[in-house]
C-alpha cells in the first residue's frame, strides 16, 4: 500500500528548529533522509510544499471522540468516523480514551477498538483507560455512577486484551497501588487523573509507577480543595509534585476554554517540551453543529450542550473540548511565547517519548514512518499523510 515519494521546498519543523527549503525523502512508507540537497530517484512522486511547514503527525494521549461520534458508542463505525475527524486535524497516531461506564461497556470499547486498529492505516496506537477510576469528587462532567475504585477482577480483562498504553487512576482510591503496578507491568504510561490526592499521596503513587498526570488544573486537586479534605497545616497538591518531580509529566488543553493564556505559558516555562504534552480531550461535539450531545456511552453517558465554540456540561462548566490537535498547536503557539517547532513538537514527540513509541512517531527523522502534514502559514492543514500514503477520504 506504501509507495515512494518526496516533499520538496519544505520548511520542515524539526523538534529543536525550522529547516527552510529542505527534502523529505520517504520510501515504503518510512523517512530515508531529511535535509537540503537531499538527492531523490527520477521516478519518485514528489508533492512540491512551496515552502509552507511540514510538520510530524500529532500525537494525542487523551481524546474522547469527534464527527458525532464517541470511541464509547463501542462500535467499529464509531472508532473509524472518530479517528477520520482526528485525522483531519492532524493527528495521525491517537489513544482511543474511556469515560466512566459499566464493565461491559468498557469492554465493548476496547473490542472495537481492536478490530479498528487491524484495519489498513489505523492511526490508533492503543486505548487510554481513563475512566472508569476516578475519585468521585474530581468526576467532571463523567457520569458519576460509572465511577469507581479499581479492582483486579475488573481491570485484568482489560489489559489482557494487549490494548491498554496508558492507565489512569486516582491516586487515593483503595486498590490504587495494585493498579498502577499492574499497568507499570504492562508498560504503560501510568497517570493520575480525576482526583484530589494529596502530595504524600502522589509519593506513593510514583513510587508505584506514576509518571504522568492527565489534563493540569483540570479535576485535579489544589491546595484548597486539599484543605477541605484534611485542614491545617495546608498540603501540597499534585500540581506541586509534578512541578517537583523530573520524572513527571503533564498535559494541557489549549482551545482557549479551558485554561486561560497565563496557565498556559506557566506550564510552559515550568515543565519544557520534554515534560509537557498538548492533547485535545475532545468529545463527540468536534466538527459538529451546535446542540445537545452525549458525553461517553450512548445511553449512560452525561449530556452537555455545545454552542460551536464550547461544551458546557449541566453544572455550567467545561465538558471536554471540541476542538482538534491543530487548533490546540495555534492557539498554543499564538498565546504563549512558544516557538513553532516547541508547539508542534509537545503535540508530537514528546506524547511519543511518554508512551514509548517514539522510534516509530512523532518527529521527521530518518527511520520513522511517514506521518506528516502539510500546513499553510496559519498552521492549517492542509495534507495528511499516513505511512506515506495521502489521506483523502476526509470529508
Amino acid at each position: 500500500m506504501t509507495h515512494d515519494l518526496a516533499f520538496t521546498s519544505a520548511t520542515v519543523i524539526l523538534p529543536n528548529r525550522l529547516l527552510a527549503n529542505a527534502t523529505v525523502y520517504c520510501r515504503a512508507g518510512r523517512i530515508q533522509s531529511v535535509g537540503r540537497g537531499v538527492r531523490v530517484p527520477r521516478s519518485v512522486e514528489r508533492v512540491d510544499c512551496g515552502g509552507q511547514y511540514l510538520a510530524p503527525g500529532f500525537v494525542d494521549l487523551h481524546v474522547h471522540g469527534g464527527g458525532g461520534v464517541d470511541f464509547m458508542d463501542g462500535t467499529v463505525d464509531a472508532v473509524c468516523g472518530a479517528c477520520r475527524s482526528h485525522l483531519r486535524h492532524g493527528t495521525t497516531t491517537i489513544f482511543p480514551t474511556t469515560t466512566t461506564g459499566q464493565h461491559d461497556e468498557i469492554q465493548q470499547m476496547l473490542s472495537a477498538c481492536a478490530a479498528a486498529k487491524r484495519l489498513p492505516l489505523s492511526p490508533i496506537a492503543g486505548v487510554h483507560l481513563y475512566g472508569p477510576y476516578f475519585a468521585p469528587d474530581k468526576v467532571g462532567c463523567h457520569a458519576p455512577t460509572g465511577c469507581r475504585p479499581p479492582e483486579a477482577s475488573e481491570y485484568l480483562p482489560y489489559f489482557q486484551t494487549g490494548m491498554i498504553r496508558i492507565a489512569t487512576c486516582a491516586a487515593e482510591l483503595p486498590g490504587s497501588e495494585a493498579f498502577y503496578r499492574e499497568a507499570r507491568r504492562r508498560r504503560c504510561l501510568v497517570t493520575c487523573g480525576h482526583s484530589n490526592a494529596s502530595y504524600q499521596e502522589m509519593v506513593q503513587a510514583h513510587r508505584t509507577g506514576v509518571r504522568h498526570v492527565d489534563h493540569f488544573w483540570c479535576a485535579m486537586s489544589s491546595i484548597a480543595s486539599l484543605r477541605a479534605r484534611h485542614g491545617f497545616p495546608l498540603q501540597a497538591s499534585m500540581a506541586e509534585f509534578v512541578l517537583q518531580h523530573p520524572s513527571m509529566s503533564t498535559e494541557v488543553i489549549a482551545d482557549g476554554i479551558h485554561l486561560s493564556d497565563e496557565l498556559l505559558e506557566f506550564a510552559r516555562v515550568m515543565l519544557g517540551p520534554e515534560r509537557l504534552c498538548l492533547v485535545t480531550d475532545s468529545s463527540r461535539a468536534l466538527d459538529m453543529p451546535p446542540g445537545t450531545y452525549r458525553f461517553g456511552h450512548p445511553q449512560t453517558g452525561t449530556s452537555f450542550v455545545s454552542d460551536g465554540k464550547m461544551a458546557r456540561a449541566s453544572d455550567g462548566g467545561p465538558a471536554s473540548s471540541i476542538c482538534g490537535m491543530d487548533q490546540m498547536v495555534r492557539h498554543f503557539h499564538r498565546h504563549t511565547r512558544a516557538p513553532l517547532w516547541e508547539a508542534v513538537r509537545i503535540a508530537s514527540l514528546t506524547p511519543a517519548q511518554r508512551t514509548g513509541i517514539h522510534r516509530q512517531v512523532g518527529s521527521i527523522e530518518q527511520g520513522k514512518w511517514a506521518n506528516v502534514l502539510l500546513l499553510d502559514q496559519e498552521l492549517a492543514v492542509q495534507r495528511v499523510f499516513l505511512r506515506g500514503n495521502e489521506v483523502t477520504n476526509l470529508a
